[in-house]
Protein backbone atom coordinates (compact mmCIF):
# COMPACT_ATOMS: atom_id res chain seq x y z
CA UNK A 1 0.00 0.00 0.00
CA UNK A 2 2.85 2.39 0.77
CA UNK A 3 4.45 1.54 -2.59
CA UNK A 4 1.19 2.29 -4.42
CA UNK A 5 0.93 5.59 -2.56
CA UNK A 6 4.45 6.53 -3.65
CA UNK A 7 3.75 5.61 -7.27
CA UNK A 8 0.53 7.64 -7.27
CA UNK A 9 2.44 10.68 -6.02
CA UNK A 10 5.45 10.20 -8.32
CA UNK A 11 3.21 9.83 -11.38
CA UNK A 12 1.15 12.90 -10.50
CA UNK A 13 -2.13 11.09 -9.85
CA UNK A 14 -2.35 12.76 -6.41
CA UNK A 15 -0.79 15.78 -4.75
CA UNK A 16 -0.22 16.89 -1.18
CA UNK A 17 -2.47 14.88 1.14
CA UNK A 18 -5.08 13.95 -1.48
CA UNK A 19 -6.23 10.49 -2.54
CA UNK A 20 -6.86 7.37 -0.47
CA UNK A 21 -6.29 3.61 -0.60
CA UNK A 22 -7.82 0.55 1.01
CA UNK A 23 -7.31 -3.21 0.77
CA UNK A 24 -9.46 -6.05 2.12
CA UNK A 25 -7.75 -8.07 4.85
CA UNK A 26 -10.56 -10.57 5.43
CA UNK A 27 -14.40 -10.62 5.21
CA UNK A 28 -14.71 -8.23 8.18
CA UNK A 29 -11.75 -5.85 7.90
CA UNK A 30 -9.87 -3.58 5.53
CA UNK A 31 -6.54 -1.77 5.69
CA UNK A 32 -6.92 1.96 5.07
CA UNK A 33 -4.80 5.08 4.70
CA UNK A 34 -5.29 7.64 7.48
CA UNK A 35 -6.92 11.03 6.97
CA UNK A 36 -4.53 13.89 6.34
CA UNK A 37 -1.57 11.73 5.37
CA UNK A 38 0.68 12.37 2.38
CA UNK A 39 0.21 9.10 0.49
CA UNK A 40 3.53 9.48 -1.30
CA UNK A 41 5.45 9.43 1.97
CA UNK A 42 3.62 6.93 4.17
CA UNK A 43 5.14 4.18 6.26
CA UNK A 44 3.36 0.94 7.26
CA UNK A 45 2.88 2.09 10.86
CA UNK A 46 0.47 4.78 9.67
CA UNK A 47 -1.96 2.33 8.05
CA UNK A 48 -5.21 1.57 9.88
CA UNK A 49 -7.38 -1.50 10.30
CA UNK A 50 -11.08 -0.69 9.86
CA UNK A 51 -14.20 -2.83 10.33
CA UNK A 52 -16.21 -3.07 7.11
CA UNK A 53 -19.63 -3.17 8.78
CA UNK A 54 -19.42 -0.05 10.93
CA UNK A 55 -16.29 1.75 9.74
CA UNK A 56 -14.73 1.72 13.20
CA UNK A 57 -11.01 1.29 13.71
CA UNK A 58 -9.69 -1.83 15.39
CA UNK A 59 -8.05 0.23 18.13
CA UNK A 60 -7.50 3.83 19.17
CA UNK A 61 -5.77 5.03 16.03
CA UNK A 62 -5.98 8.29 14.09
CA UNK A 63 -8.99 8.93 11.90
CA UNK A 64 -9.22 6.95 8.62
CA UNK A 65 -9.64 8.60 5.23
CA UNK A 66 -12.57 10.99 4.88
CA UNK A 67 -13.68 8.98 1.83
CA UNK A 68 -13.98 5.80 3.91
CA UNK A 69 -17.71 5.41 3.26
CA UNK A 70 -17.11 5.29 -0.50
CA UNK A 71 -14.49 2.58 -0.05
CA UNK A 72 -16.69 0.54 2.29
CA UNK A 73 -19.54 0.68 -0.21
CA UNK A 74 -17.29 -0.95 -2.82
CA UNK A 75 -16.47 -3.85 -0.50
CA UNK A 76 -20.08 -4.30 0.59
CA UNK A 77 -21.38 -4.31 -2.98
CA UNK A 78 -18.63 -6.47 -4.51
CA UNK A 79 -17.23 -9.60 -2.85
CA UNK A 80 -14.64 -9.80 -5.64
CA UNK A 81 -13.14 -6.41 -4.80
CA UNK A 82 -10.01 -6.62 -2.67
CA UNK A 83 -8.50 -3.21 -3.39
CA UNK A 84 -9.87 0.32 -3.93
CA UNK A 85 -7.98 3.39 -5.16
CA UNK A 86 -9.30 6.96 -5.17
CA UNK A 87 -7.07 9.45 -6.97
CA UNK A 88 -7.09 12.79 -8.81
CA UNK A 89 -5.56 11.97 -12.23
CA UNK A 90 -5.22 15.40 -13.85
CA UNK A 91 -6.00 14.69 -17.50
CA UNK A 92 -8.97 12.46 -16.74
CA UNK A 93 -10.37 14.98 -14.24
CA UNK A 94 -9.79 17.85 -16.69
CA UNK A 95 -11.90 16.03 -19.28
CA UNK A 96 -14.81 15.82 -16.82
CA UNK A 97 -14.72 19.62 -16.52
CA UNK A 98 -15.72 19.97 -20.17
CA UNK A 99 -18.24 17.13 -20.09
CA UNK A 100 -16.18 14.56 -22.00
CA UNK A 101 -17.99 11.23 -22.34
CA UNK A 102 -15.68 8.34 -21.42
CA UNK A 103 -18.36 5.84 -22.46
CA UNK A 104 -17.16 5.60 -26.03
CA UNK A 105 -15.47 2.76 -27.89
CA UNK A 106 -12.28 4.47 -29.06
CA UNK A 107 -9.21 2.82 -27.51
CA UNK A 108 -9.21 -1.00 -27.58
CA UNK A 109 -7.15 -1.36 -24.40
CA UNK A 110 -9.49 0.95 -22.51
CA UNK A 111 -12.58 -0.91 -23.74
CA UNK A 112 -10.98 -4.26 -22.97
CA UNK A 113 -9.60 -3.51 -19.50
CA UNK A 114 -11.88 -0.77 -18.14
CA UNK A 115 -15.09 -1.14 -20.11
CA UNK A 116 -17.27 1.94 -20.53
CA UNK A 117 -16.27 4.34 -17.74
CA UNK A 118 -19.20 6.36 -16.38
CA UNK A 119 -18.89 9.87 -14.96
CA UNK A 120 -21.08 10.81 -12.00
CA UNK A 121 -22.32 14.42 -11.74
CA UNK A 122 -20.45 16.67 -9.33
CA UNK A 123 -20.99 15.74 -5.69
CA UNK A 124 -19.30 17.16 -2.62
CA UNK A 125 -16.23 15.04 -1.78
CA UNK A 126 -16.68 12.72 1.23
CA UNK A 127 -20.44 13.40 1.22
CA UNK A 128 -23.48 11.13 1.26
CA UNK A 129 -24.42 12.34 -2.23
CA UNK A 130 -21.05 11.15 -3.48
CA UNK A 131 -21.62 7.78 -1.82
CA UNK A 132 -25.13 7.47 -3.28
CA UNK A 133 -23.83 8.22 -6.77
CA UNK A 134 -21.13 5.54 -6.80
CA UNK A 135 -23.39 3.03 -5.06
CA UNK A 136 -25.56 2.82 -8.17
CA UNK A 137 -22.59 2.14 -10.43
CA UNK A 138 -19.90 0.17 -8.60
CA UNK A 139 -21.64 -3.19 -9.06
CA UNK A 140 -21.25 -2.91 -12.83
CA UNK A 141 -18.00 -0.94 -13.22
CA UNK A 142 -14.33 -1.26 -12.23
CA UNK A 143 -13.57 2.41 -12.95
CA UNK A 144 -15.71 5.49 -12.31
CA UNK A 145 -14.97 9.18 -12.87
CA UNK A 146 -16.18 11.66 -10.24
CA UNK A 147 -16.86 14.90 -12.11
CA UNK A 148 -14.64 17.86 -11.09
CA UNK A 149 -13.02 15.63 -8.50
CA UNK A 150 -11.23 12.38 -9.24
CA UNK A 151 -11.40 8.71 -10.09
CA UNK A 152 -12.36 5.48 -8.35
CA UNK A 153 -10.88 2.15 -9.44
CA UNK A 154 -11.40 -1.28 -7.92
CA UNK A 155 -9.94 -4.74 -8.55
CA UNK A 156 -9.20 -8.16 -7.12
CA UNK A 157 -5.96 -6.72 -5.66
CA UNK A 158 -4.86 -3.24 -4.62
CA UNK A 159 -2.08 -3.46 -7.20
CA UNK A 160 -4.54 -4.15 -10.02
CA UNK A 161 -6.77 -1.30 -8.83
CA UNK A 162 -3.72 0.97 -9.11
CA UNK A 163 -2.90 -0.37 -12.60
CA UNK A 164 -6.46 0.47 -13.66
CA UNK A 165 -5.81 4.02 -12.50
CA UNK A 166 -2.67 4.10 -14.67
CA UNK A 167 -4.63 2.81 -17.66
CA UNK A 168 -7.40 5.35 -17.09
CA UNK A 169 -5.07 8.35 -16.97
CA UNK A 170 -2.93 7.08 -19.87
CA UNK A 171 -6.06 6.68 -21.99
CA UNK A 172 -7.26 10.14 -20.96
CA UNK A 173 -4.00 11.68 -22.17
CA UNK A 174 -4.38 10.02 -25.57
CA UNK A 175 -8.02 11.10 -25.86
CA UNK A 176 -7.11 14.68 -24.89
CA UNK A 177 -4.34 14.83 -27.52
CA UNK A 178 -6.62 13.39 -30.19
CA UNK A 179 -9.29 15.95 -29.37
CA UNK A 180 -6.82 18.75 -30.25
CA UNK A 181 -6.28 17.43 -33.78
CA UNK A 182 -8.43 18.16 -36.85
CA UNK A 183 -10.77 15.54 -38.21
CA UNK A 184 -12.46 14.38 -35.03
CA UNK A 185 -11.92 11.23 -33.01
CA UNK A 186 -12.85 7.99 -34.76
CA UNK A 187 -14.41 5.09 -32.88
CA UNK A 188 -13.43 1.44 -33.32
CA UNK A 189 -15.32 -0.08 -36.29
CA UNK A 190 -18.16 -2.28 -35.10
CA UNK A 191 -16.77 -5.51 -36.57
CA UNK A 192 -13.41 -4.94 -34.90
CA UNK A 193 -15.07 -3.94 -31.64
CA UNK A 194 -16.74 -7.35 -31.48
CA UNK A 195 -13.27 -8.93 -31.33
CA UNK A 196 -12.18 -6.56 -28.54
CA UNK A 197 -15.29 -7.40 -26.51
CA UNK A 198 -14.67 -11.11 -27.01
CA UNK A 199 -11.24 -10.65 -25.43
CA UNK A 200 -12.83 -8.72 -22.54
CA UNK A 201 -15.10 -11.70 -21.95
CA UNK A 202 -12.25 -14.20 -22.11
CA UNK A 203 -10.35 -12.17 -19.52
CA UNK A 204 -13.30 -12.50 -17.16
CA UNK A 205 -13.91 -8.74 -17.14
CA UNK A 206 -17.46 -8.76 -18.52
CA UNK A 207 -19.88 -7.01 -16.14
CA UNK A 208 -23.65 -7.13 -15.62
CA UNK A 209 -25.26 -4.77 -18.11
CA UNK A 210 -22.28 -4.68 -20.49
CA UNK A 211 -24.40 -6.03 -23.36
CA UNK A 212 -26.86 -3.15 -23.14
CA UNK A 213 -24.17 -0.55 -22.46
CA UNK A 214 -22.10 -1.43 -25.51
CA UNK A 215 -25.19 -1.59 -27.72
CA UNK A 216 -26.32 1.84 -26.52
CA UNK A 217 -23.02 3.69 -26.27
CA UNK A 218 -21.21 2.16 -29.25
CA UNK A 219 -24.11 1.67 -31.63
CA UNK A 220 -23.74 -2.09 -31.81
CA UNK A 221 -26.55 -4.36 -32.91
CA UNK A 222 -25.32 -7.15 -30.64
CA UNK A 223 -22.44 -7.72 -28.26
CA UNK A 224 -19.67 -10.28 -28.42
CA UNK A 225 -20.81 -13.82 -27.87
Amino acid sequence: MCLVGRLMHQNGYIDGKSGNLTARLDPERILATPSGSAKGFMNPDQLMIVNIDDGKTANDQSRPTSELAMHLECYKQRADVQGVVHAHPPTAVALTLVGYDFQQCILPEMVMLLGLVPTIPYATPASSENLDAISQLIVEHDAIMLSHHGSLTVAATLWDAYLRLESLEHSARILYMAAQMPGGIRVIPSQQLEKVLAIRKRLGLWKPGDDERFRTCCGMESSAS
